[in-house]
């Protein structure tokens, strides 16, 4: 079985090309849905993310996922730490995944892989590009966000141009190509 990495930045259209993957018979493991039920789950972890943010993210019995947020795209070292506790973790899940699967592909989507030194526990890798623009407006319709936070997510990623050269495929999503 090859385990093939879906990967790009923010509003680059990754869940699209997942959608039609899984509408193929595949099975995609979604990495980003998967932390954040790992860290809203174990309150460990979420202690743990409380001493490197320094910030309280367990407030009226639940993860205060904004301010977690917030933490994560104000600094790159504490987004670092952030990673390096719970990617692990996803890792694990994914693995676990990938076993009961009894295709010859099975996919994990997630915004770093290229970032967070997942490709080399892939065997391929795929990245999803748009325009910047094209990008901006994807996000602004899908959440409920300022063009500002946006691109505040965006610098925080490696840029496309970074990426493409580590990919083994790259898919224009722009709505033309």
């Amino acid at each position: 079985m090859l385990t093939i990495g879906i990967t790009g930045g923010i509003g680059s259209g990754k869940s699209f090309i997942c959608d039609i993957l899984e509408k193929l018979g595949y099975p995609v493991f979604y990495a980003d849905a998967e932390a954040k039920a790992i860290v809203a789950s174990n309150r460990n972890l979420i202690e743990e993310l409380e001493q490197i943010t320094s910030r309280k993210l367990w407030v009226n019995n639940e993860l205060d996922k904004p301010a977690l947020a917030s933490a994560i795209f104000s600094s790159d070292s504490i987004r670092e730490k952030v990673n390096q506790a719970i990617h692990p973790l996803v890792h694990k899940a994914f693995q676990d995944f990938a076993q009961l699967q009894t295709t010859n592909f099975v996919f994990e989507e997630a915004a770093i892989i290229l970032e967070n030194g997942n490709k080399a526990k892939l065997d391929k890798i795929i990245l999803v590009t748009a325009p910047l623009e094209v990008r901006i407006q994807r996000v602004l319709k899908r959440d409920n966000t300022t063009r500002e936070k946006i691109q505040e997510r965006i610098n925080s990623q490696m840029s496309d141009e970074e990426k493409i050269p580590l990919a083994d495929f790259v898919i224009v999503n722009d709505g033309v190509e």
